[in-house]
Formats: structure tokens, sequence, C-alpha cells
């Protein structure tokens, strides 16, 4: 494939190129190469397998704005797994429309059908639904589907997974024959394959490797601090950074409204978002998210779910996720587009060893960071101050307030003038008062070791005789499991034997892994308390013989 380094060499008309440069976009992705020239210079159907988050609605839906043209007929539909993908496409495709009035219409559950019908009767060239309101209307007759250009179903394995299947059949077996059909899907399970050949066309196959787990733009750090001094430590991040447009995930719906809350009354423009938020509520607070208004979201992982906003500068695990896939689902939210994000993770100092399996099954560098002291704040603060208003002297938009400088001049001391209005505009914003004290946290694993609190001692039968050394035997059982070797601890060696410390769960990992290389007779490694019992009951036997 020819390799193509801009969105010009896809073969897109000047009117979409300035979107696009409107827009940011820089370079297009691996998925938007492979589509976009397929889309505009053949009749090919399409099958495109990509990561989610990959640019997947531009590829698609660059191309079909340029070839749509407005006739009131719906000429295009577009099917997508959830209400917050349904509206996140839509106003995608809104986007792309350039000056041109298609119609472009949101069709889900949980909304007015009145609007929908009254949207619909007018006419609409692109709907993008989920497949139950799509299926609603096609019952009362409102959509008709017998002249469609194009069909795509997006994220097609999540609307397997979501039980939508039976239903997009019953969509498709209502649409035209002649139609496109463009089918993106994160993977091919055997019935999307299925669904494929039954209702597609001719099509071309493209897949986009699966990148590593995490994300190149992505600047990942983590910041180990005491439970209780979390928040505190936010508003300090908050705070230090220029800019801070974010997603913040929390692990439970209460912990997402109390941050929320806490956020904005500390005066940040803050909102919370979680399962006990209703539709109304959750479509304004997006709205208001995607337009700045609101800059910091608390959400919980099921409640972002769909959440798609290019610009977001930080992603924030106030909690730490689950798992390393929930780790990746999340901070792939920023560094997107071309542009740089920064992912921030909290840990307690008992949580080290959690972040360690992520870092490591997610392939990522997390680095550490120090929250930052008081004194750098408030230097930061006056430093941004000084930039602001040099900003405003240079741009000269200070209007008519150069009446009540000149008349304040009159009467006082130019310093004592700046430093009076300084102190009114900002008030206690330089008080080292207004932030609370952060706790160390104590002996960090980084200095010291990680958390050993529940260990066992294992036995293992190589030794000296063997050609162990500690170091060996650590890099041996490193190699095979992949754990920390920093919890391989109080290594003892012997002739014949050899016995090490670590921590309940890695020593059920490290007997499995060497259960096999010792033989059913003799495992090569085991607890040592049936080892050292059996010492003391042999030695206990030598001392009776002796008295005997």
């Amino acid at each position: 494939m020819e390799k193509k380094d801009n969105f010009f060499d896809l073969g897109l008309s000047n009117k979409i190129l300035e979107v696009i440069k409107q827009k940011g976009f820089e370079i297009p992705s691996p998925i938007q190469v492979l589509t976009i020239p397929i889309l505009l210079k053949n009749e090919k159907d399409i099958i495109g397998q990509a990561q989610t988050g990959t640019g997947k609605t531009a590829a698609f839906g660059l191309p079909i704005i340029e070839n749509t043209e407005k006739n009131g007929i719906t000429q295009v539909l577009v099917l997508a797994p959830t209400r917050e993908l349904a509206i996140q496409v839509a106003e995608e495709m809104i986007s792309f429309r350039t000056n041109r009035e298609i119609g472009i219409l949101p069709v889900y559950g949980g909304q007015s059908i009145e609007g929908q019908l009254r949207r619909l009767k007018k006419g609409v060239e692109i709907v993008v639904g989920t497949p139950g309101r799509i299926l609603d209307h096609l019952k009362r007759g409102t959509l008709r589907l017998g002249q469609l250009s194009y069909l795509v179903l997006d994220e097609a394995d999540e609307m397997l997974n979501m039980g939508f299947i039976e239903d997009i059949e019953k969509i498709l077996s209502q649409t035209n024959e002649d139609k496109r059909t463009l089918l993106f899907s994160a993977t091919m399970p055997p019935r999307i394959v299925k669904l494929a050949q039954n209702f597609m066309n001719e099509y071309e196959q493209i897949k986009v490797p699966a990148k590593r787990l995490t994300v190149d733009l992505t600047d990942q750090i983590y910041f180990e601090v005491n439970s209780s001094d979390k928040f505190e430590a936010l508003c300090r991040i908050i705070d230090i950074e220029k800019e801070f447009y974010a997603l913040i995930f929390c692990r439970t719906k209460l912990k997402a409204q109390h941050l929320g809350n806490a956020l904005s009354d500390r005066g940040y423009a803050a909102a919370a978002l979680h399962g006990d938020i209703s539709q109304p509520q959750r479509e304004r607070i997006l709205d208001q998210f995607r337009k700045k208004k609101i800059r910091i979201l608390a959400a919980t992982d099921v409640a972002a779910r769909g959440i798609d906003i290019q610009e977001l500068t930080h992603v924030l695990n106030y909690s730490i996720p689950q798992d390393p896939e929930s780790y990746v689902h999340r901070i792939g939210r920023t560094g997107r587009a071309g542009k740089r994000g920064t992912a921030i993770t909290f840990i307690t100092p008992s949580e080290y060893r959690k972040l360690m399996h992520i870092q490591r099954a997610a392939n990522a560098e997390i680095r550490k960071e120090k929250i930052p002291k008081v004194k750098q704040l408030i230097n930061m603060k006056r430093k941004r101050i000084i930039e602001e208003i040099s900003e405003i002297i240079e741009m000269k938009t200070f209007g008519d307030n150069l009446h009540i400088a000149y008349e304040l001049l009159g009467n006082h001391k130019p310093d004592e003038l700046i430093a009076a209005l300084l102190t009114h505009a900002y008030k206690d914003d330089f008080s080292p008062e207004k932030y609370a004290k952060i706790r160390g946290v104590k002996a960090t694993v980084e200095n010291t070791s990680p958390d050993l609190k529940g260990t066992t001692r294992l036995f293992i039968a190589l030794g000296n005789k063997n050609s162990i050394t500690k170091k060996k035997l650590v890099d041996m059982i490193k190699k095979e499991t992949l754990i920390d070797s920093r919890l391989i601890r109080d290594i003892k060696v012997y002739d014949n034997f050899s016995f090490a410390n670590v921590p309940f769960a890695e020593a059920e990992q490290i007997i499995k892994a060497f259960r096999k290389m010792g033989g059913k007779k003799k495992p090569l490694v085991v607890k040592a308390k049936s080892e050292e019992k059996k010492r003391k009951t042999n030695f206990s036997k030598s001392r009776r013989k002796r008295r005997y």
C-alpha cells in the first residue's frame, strides 16, 4: 500500500480538506488511509477491523459526506450499539458537512419520539441510530430504507455482545440490495462473519493491526498518595496545569458524585456522570462538557462508555483501574488526533504492586511524579497572571477601563495601585493557607520494598550443587513468572535446596509455573512448611535414635 502522510493524498475535495484543517486533524490514521480511497473510488462493500478510538467515524464519515447530496430522502443509515455512540457519530458527521445543509439525525431510545417523527417527516439524508429505535420507526412506517446509498454497522462486535444481532438482521432485510455496506468491528467473531456473508455484496476486507495497548501520544504518570489526600492532590494538579480539560474515573457512583460536588464547591467547572443520572440530564452534561462549559467530568467506567472527545488534555484515574484492559481503555481517551495528552493515576502505597502488574501487561511506561508543593503553585499562579496581564496590554483589550486607570493613577502610586488591584482581583489565591497539608506516604515502594504483608516461604529443590546462586534463582523465577523481583526476599541457598519468601498470591503463581519442571513425584517448588516439618521430624527421629 502506498504510504499517505496527509489527507490531501486520500482524494478528498478541497471543501472537506478545509473542514479537516479546521478540526485540527493533521495525519490520517491507518483505518482512514485504508478506508477513504476505497469509499471514494470503487463500488465494493467494506469490512474494516480496527480498535475503538482509531478514527473510524472520520474514515467512513468524510467520504460519505463527500458523496451525499440534499434531496430529502434517507440515503445513509449508521447503526451504533449505544445512544452515546449514536449521538457522537451524528455530531461528528455534522461537523464534516461543510456548508451543505444535509440533514443528519441521531435516533435512539430515551429521547422523545415525537421530535424524531417531526424531523423524519421533513426529510433527513443521514440517520444515525440504535437498532431498537430504528426498528420502532420501521414498524411505524416513519423511516424508509429502500433507497440507501450506504449502510454502516459501527462497533459490530459490541452490538453482537449486547444481543442486537437479530434486530440488525431485521433492519438489513428491509434495505435495498444495491446499497454499499460498511461493517466496522474491533474483533471478527464467527457470527459477525456470517452476517457479512449473508447481507453484504462483494467486499474488501481491511485490517489495522492492533497497536500495543498504550497510546504513544499519552504521557503516563502516577502519584502515590494516601486515600485521604487524593482530593487535595487533585486540586494541586489542576492548579499547576495551564489547561486542564479532563475525564476523571471513579470506582463507584457515590464517589463520582461526591468528587463532582467537591470540585464544584472548590470553584472548578465540574460535574459528575454515573448510572443514577437521568438521560436528559446526562445529555445536558455531555453537551456542556463538549462545549467546555464543564471542563472536568468525574465518571464511572460504565457511564463513560461512548464518550469520545478529541481535545481532552488529561485522563485521571482517581481510583486505580481493576485490570490492564480497563487502564488502556481509560487512557485511550486522551492523546488523540495528533495532540499530546496526559494520563494520571493515583495509587496508595498498598496498590503499587497492582500498578506494576498493569504496567507490565499493558507494556506501558508509567513514571512516578511528586505532588506539586504549595510554593510551586503560588509561583505558577503569579507567572500566569503576569502573562495574562501582559497579553491584555499587548492586545489593548482593556476597553473602557483606561479611564478608571487614569483616575486611580492620579491619586495613588503606580506600584501600590497594581498591588491593590491584584489583591482585589485574586484575594487569597496567593495565600498558602488556601491549600490543605498533604501527608507524606510511609516508606514508598520505590525507596524500600513492596508491601510484603502476608508472605509464605518457598522450598526450591535446587542449590549450590546445581550451580544456583541468589541472583540466578531470582532470574529464573522472574523469567518463568514475570513477577517483580523485589517481591522475592530472604533467599537462602544450601547445597541441595534453597528457600525464598514471597507474597501469597505470587507464591501460588511460582508453584504453578514450576510444577511441570520437577516432575509429578517431586515438584521443583513447594511451600516450605511441609519441607520444614519433614526436616524437623527427621531431626527428632535422629535425636531419639541417639538417645536410645
